[in-house]
């Protein structure tokens, strides 16, 4: 342990606000007896960041690193016996020096140049995927494989709607729901956007500030509505996506971009008997069994080319560069997805 730091660089917070609470603050590296150290090389920004900056999202103490998603390399494995013993860990190929990445549901504030993290959310990358690569697709790329599966498992033959389909998150849920055979109607705010969209699966592309969404989609469904949404925005498309299901569907709430849903009646799912979800990612990931899974499903479609990861800009490890990011993520003008560079890869 004698080349590990005892601190930390990290992008983090004294308070919760605005763009400008960002800073770089160092904090203790704390390695437990079943941690892995990673060197990181690129994180991963994505709207959970903004959730933890804001206070939508609660963190226990301050000062607090933000962030759920790295890729780097190894640089210390656990020192507790058992855990080295145990066949599970064995079967995952840990080694220092291994190119891995970062995330799931037992890791916050991990955006910094060392992170300690338990050995149960760090995979093993393909030796063709790279770490910005991998920085770039976890989260995102965990959120949709276990989502199509187990939030609403996407059949052939389905329509489904996909907001905000140009951004990282719906790219990645174009690709994946139009390979199950659905069919897929996006969301977006520009042509540009909507070009890229259907060049990554997406049959239909409405733009929303030009066209009404409800509409739309009615008239592309013959009345019907589609089988599943999947909704990143939250408030401000919450009350349409009841318009646009059909009987029996299914409405995913993904995420808050436009900020919080506000609390509703449940008896509004009484007229179509649809479904409502509102899950985390991490709670599809909880046990190492089930992050091991999906992370070697997600990296096995990345390694094989079946899923494309676009990565729209890169930011320097600095304050300006952290608040940059999370600006032009929640300022609608990204499509694909943005990411830190700590080191060369």
């Amino acid at each position: 342990m004698s080349s590990i730091p005892t601190v930390r660089s990290a992008i983090g917070i004294h308070k919760t606000g605005d763009f400008d609470v960002l800073e770089i603050i160092t904090l203790p590296l704390t390695v437990g007896g079943g941690d892995i150290v990673v060197k990181a090389e690129w994180l991963g920004v994505n709207f959970i960041d903004t959730y933890f900056r804001k206070g939508l999202y609660p963190l226990k103490e301050f000062p607090a690193a933000i962030g759920v998603e790295l890729a780097g390399t190894i640089v210390a494995l656990p020192k507790d016996e058992t855990v080295l013993e145990d066949p599970d860990y064995k079967r995952r190929g840990f080694t220092v020096g291994a190119k891995v990445a970062v995330g799931g549901a037992a890791v916050v504030g991990i955006h910094s140049d060392y992170a300690s993290v338990p050995w149960k959310v760090v995979h093993v990358l393909p030796p063709n995927v790279s770490t910005r690569t991998a920085a770039a697709a976890l989260s995102q790329g965990l959120t949709v494989v276990t989502f199509i599966e187990e939030a609403h498992k996407v059949q052939k033959g389905e329509t489904i709607l996909v907001h905000t389909v140009a951004g990282g998150l719906g790219l990645l849920f174009a690709q994946l729901i139009k390979a199950r055979g659905a069919t897929v109607i996006g969301t977006t705010s520009t042509k540009e956007k909507a070009e890229l969209a259907k060049a990554h699966g997406a049959d239909h592309v409405i733009l929303y500030k030009e066209e009404d969404t409800v509409e739309r989609v009615l008239e592309l469904t013959n009345g019907v509505g589609v089988d599943a949404v999947f909704d990143g925005v939250g408030k401000d498309t919450f009350d349409g996506n009841f318009k646009m299901l059909k009987r029996k569907g299914t409405l995913v709430s993904v995420g808050n971009a436009s900020g919080a849903v506000p609390p509703f009646a449940p008896i509004r799912l009484v007229e179509k008997n649809l479904k409502l979800l509102r899950p985390t990612v991490g709670n599809y990931v909880f046990t190492a069994e089930e992050f091991f899974h999906y992370a070697s499903e997600l990296f096995d479609l990345v390694a094989n080319g079946s899923l494309e990861i676009k990565i729209h800009k890169e930011y320097p490890f600095t304050a300006e560069g952290a608040i940059q990011a999370q600006k032009d993520l929640t300022g609608g003008h990204t499509a694909g997805k943005l990411v830190i560079k700590v080191t060369e890869d």
